[in-house]
């Protein structure tokens, strides 16, 4: 619910009783003031979300409480009320900041229509404000002829118009993002919020509160009472992305939300109703996290009611090329370039290499090569910059006969390391993570910048290779 608290500030008492009734028929918690100095002891301890503001009062004018109101941080919607209306009052009233203006007497179905009004408003802002935070993210991951893609676009278009939760995994990189935004934008609730909480990005302690809000004093630097992600999403979608990394102590209260459809605020007692479709993402392999003890068994098959699993861009190969020309043409478009496309090479390049990143790899290495690109001239291997080592299988290039006897191919001057057989793919990508991490000088931040991928899969990535007995030297500062 978007409005809840209610101040009333009016002399009159006949109106105060007449509007006090009026609203709590429709739950709304109620608190009422005759004077400025009354008003502002209770916005002093209270946040709340709607005013009934008298103009003229006792002790002010109501013009100047609504300025004071209006610069406050968490500002409620304010709505004027005088005996006296003019329109030169109106104007100034709506100047310093009202919702609305209305003049007595006033019927029930007028603050009927300023309820709704302001509710859908204030919603509208939350909404925006969490929108704002979360960001936005580039098209394109859904592009491909792949029979993959072919098969996950009928999986999306069969679950898409329902309610049911879905489990999305894949790969860091492999656009689960964007599979969810697709599944917004095709369900009944495409009109309604699509709210997004990265479960990996917020601190363990302000997880709880991130989900399902918090109360004014709920904790320390709890000053106002904000709504959780949860409410925001109400009648809409929520995405809550890497779900994995949502800690073992509130799985059993998300667990409650997705089959009870309620929750309370932190440091609250009130019920909340949640009419919320759940998307959930992970790049983790979700039954060996439960076999492993960090996620609840329940709370996973209540996630896993559909499952769509993205695949990674080394096993849809038919389409590295024209995601590669998609975004080569959004980049030059975005720099100021005209690009003819790429050299033969540059695109043999682009077929071969392993991709460890995915689509988010791709994305990023178009975009360097396009900005080192001429202006007017084909992008070339060099600036793509993928070091023939990391290929799936090697270019044809020029050989010369090694000390040992084996055949080495040369790359742009630089003798590549011994092939003698085509190297299996988690190899490929180890050599190319741990070759970018040297040059990174073992900066893990920079690392996963550089390859496209989010620092914890960087991180357990070269957690694997340790066990395996690699030795990784990492900058500890990094």
């Amino acid at each position: 619910m978007s409005l809840e608290k209610i101040l009333i500030l009016d002399d009159q008492p006949a109106v105060r009783m007449a509007l006090e009734e009026l609203l709590r028929r429709h739950k709304f918690a109620v608190s009422t003031a005759s004077t400025i100095a009354e008003a502002d002891a209770l916005v002093a301890r209270e946040t709340f979300d709607l005013i009934f503001v008298d103009v003229h009062l006792p002790d002010g004018n109501g013009q100047e409480f609504l300025e004071r109101v209006s610069a406050l941080p968490e500002r409620a919607l304010a709505v004027m009320i005088t005996g006296h209306g003019t329109i030169e009052s109106a104007v100034a009233c709506m100047r310093a900041g009202a919702f609305d203006y209305l003049i007595k007497p006033f019927t029930a179905g007028q603050i009927e229509v300023v309820l709704k009004k302001a509710d859908s408003f204030n919603r509208l802002i939350k909404v925006n404000r969490a929108l704002s935070e979360g960001g936005t993210i580039d098209g394109g991951e859904l592009l491909g002829c792949s029979p993959a893609m072919g098969r996950l676009r009928q999986l999306i278009e069969k679950v898409a118009p329902t309610d049911a939760t879905v489990l999305i995994t894949g790969e860091s990189g492999t656009g689960k993002e964007m599979i969810a935004r697709e599944l917004y934008r095709l369900s009944p609730r495409r009109k309604e919020p699509f709210i997004k909480v990265n479960c990996a990005a917020v601190s363990e302690n302000l997880i709880e509160s991130e989900f399902f809000g918090h109360e004014k004093g709920a904790f320390t630097g709890a000053a106002e009472r904000r709504e959780g992600r949860f409410e925001l999403a109400d009648r809409g979608t929520l995405l809550l992305d890497e779900v994995s990394e949502i800690p073992l102590h509130l799985q059993a209260k998300l667990l409650r939300v997705l089959q009870e459809r309620e929750f309370e605020r932190v440091g609250g007692s009130k019920t909340i109703k949640a009419n919320v479709r759940v998307l959930a993402t992970s790049n983790r392999d979700l039954q060996q996290v439960v076999e492993k003890g960090d996620f609840r068994q329940d709370l996973y098959y209540r996630l896993n009611v559909f499952p769509l699993h993205v695949p990674p861009l080394r096993e849809r190969r038919e389409d590295i090329l024209l995601l590669a020309d998609h975004f080569l043409r959004r980049f030059a478009r975005k720099h100021g370039f005209k690009l003819p496309g790429f050299a033969d090479e540059a695109r043999s390049r682009l077929l071969n290499y392993a991709w460890p990143g995915n689509v988010r790899e791709l994305q990023n290495t178009i975009e360097r090569a396009v900005i080192l690109t001429e202006n007017g001239r084909p992008v070339g291997a060099a600036a793509l910059n993928l070091p023939v080592l990391d290929q799936a299988v090697a270019t044809p290039a020029p050989v010369v006969e090694a000390p040992t006897g084996s055949v080495l191919p040369m790359d742009e001057g630089r003798v590549a390391l011994e092939v003698e057989k085509v190297l299996p793919l988690e190899e490929i990508e180890k050599r190319h993570i741990l070759a970018e991490l040297r040059r990174q000088g073992g900066n893990r931040t920079l690392t996963s910048a550089a390859l496209g991928i989010s620092i914890r899969t960087l991180r357990n990535k070269l957690a694997t290779y340790r066990a395996a007995g690699e030795a990784i030297e990492i900058d500890l500062a990094g």
